[in-house]
């Protein structure tokens, strides 16, 4: 499905799933798609509303979309402006997407650094959403990102009262600096009902304690010498194991190739040990695309989801220009590909930073952004992958991951 003409120079970022409708986010803004018939998806509405990244979560008739690069206010139209700007907004917008054919602009919450990625998680009561901002790079010259930059926003958003949304705590998660100096984090993946969550946090990967979602806790914490930049995360379904990713390159470098190798720009399983006085994370393997790419694609591990087989661990995840590769994680200390879809090089004769940017599965169907064509819609035809068809979602953002029935 091809990007709407508004957003066609701006990037695709990541998805959100509601009902019948995948939220496609875009530096320029958004796009709500119909999504009744996988086959022909059709756009209802487009919303364009420029700040960079474009991450977005979705709680009922509630969007979040992160504010990465500043602009001159918190209106939509709002020019960019110089991170140096001391009045420039950077952070949370939340709309009103009741009606998808015309979502409505609700509320904004400044947070320092902007948001580079968001993440839900259900508030405790019921009543709310607490979310997750993430962001990093911080420097002397920007007002509202100085170093250091050793904590996350929380903001929380009542439902009958979205436009009161506002930054309700600022944990930091590393108050000796981090052991190589981590300046701010990525992605974090909840996964609610194990009251856990899994921070990817640029130079280390991070087991946090969200039983209070309002104030996390980090429990343990991980290095690896071969990640670059921790840039993502998925729990198994039962939490005893966790994948992580490695942006190497930051997305736009070729690392797909026999130079790089096997264990950079990969992902890396760790086992997760719940049971034991303090929660411990184990290193069991690398997995990485097993086909190099050309030296015009820009090719790392980067977003996905779980396959909800019951009783198993499928996992499907971008590459950017790699493409989408279908994973089987049932022995973690040996991942294998079990199916894949790659279009080539959208340039053969220069490196540009195109492909999937996110891949994920939603009843019965796999959805990828793609940063320049637009949204892929994948069947799968493996039959060790057709249970998924019975676990159906009426909403789904891939950083708040739910619990599938073993049954």
């Amino acid at each position: 499905m091809p990007k709407p003409e508004a957003l066609t120079d701006t990037f695709n970022s990541d998805l959100a799933f509601t009902g019948d409708h995948v939220i496609g986010g875009n530096y320029g803004g958004f796009v709500v798609y119909d999504i009744s018939e996988p086959e022909r998806p059709e756009i209802v509405s487009e919303v364009v509303c420029p700040g960079g990244q474009g991450d977005v979560s979705v709680s009922g008739d509630l969007l979040y979309f992160s504010v990465d690069y500043p602009r001159a206010s918190d209106e939509c139209g709002a020019p960019a402006v110089a991170p140096s700007d001391p009045d420039g907004f950077e952070g949370l917008r939340v709309f009103d997407i009741s009606d998808k054919s015309a979502p409505e602009y609700v509320a904004a919450v400044r947070t320092d650094c902007g948001s580079h990625t968001n993440t839900l998680v259900p508030g405790a009561d019921g009543t709310s959403d607490v979310v997750y901002v993430s962001s990093y790079s911080p420097s002397e010259k920007f007002p509202h990102c100085r170093p250091p930059h050793d904590r996350i926003s929380v903001v929380e958003v009542p439902h009958d009262a979205p436009e009161q949304a506002a930054v309700v705590a600022e944990p930091v998660f590393f108050p000796d600096g981090g052991e190589a100096s981590t300046t701010g984090c990525h992605d974090i993946t909840a996964y609610p009902e194990r009251g856990v969550a899994a921070a990817a946090c640029l130079g280390d990967g991070l087991l946090l304690d969200i039983t209070d979602p309002v104030a996390p806790v980090v429990v343990e914490r991980v290095r690896d010498a071969n990640f670059a930049f921790w840039h993502s995360a998925t729990f198994t379904n039962d939490a005893r194991h966790v994948v992580f990713t490695d942006e190497l390159g930051g997305g736009s470098a070729a690392t797909c190739s026999v130079e790089i190798g096997p264990e950079r720009g990969a992902d890396a399983v760790y086992a997760l040990d719940q049971d034991a006085d303090l929660p411990k994370l184990d290193f069991r393997s690398y997995y990485k695309l097993p086909r190099h790419q050309a030296e015009t694609e820009n090719c790392v591990a980067h977003n996905g989801s779980l396959i909800p087989v019951p009783g198993h661990d499928y996992f499907v995840q971008s590459w950017y220009q790699g493409g989408v590769s279908v994973i089987d994680l049932g022995d973690p200390a040996a991942p294998r590909e079990i199916g894949h879809f790659d279009r080539g090089p959208w340039d053969p004769a220069h490196l540009a930073t195109a492909g999937s940017w996110s891949a994920y599965y939603y009843n019965g169907h796999v959805y990828s952004s793609d940063i320049r064509h637009g949204l892929d819609v994948l069947r799968l035809t493996d039959p060790r992958l057709a249970a998924a068809e019975g676990v159906v979602m009426t909403e789904f953002n891939p950083q708040s991951q739910p619990v599938v029935s073993p049954e």
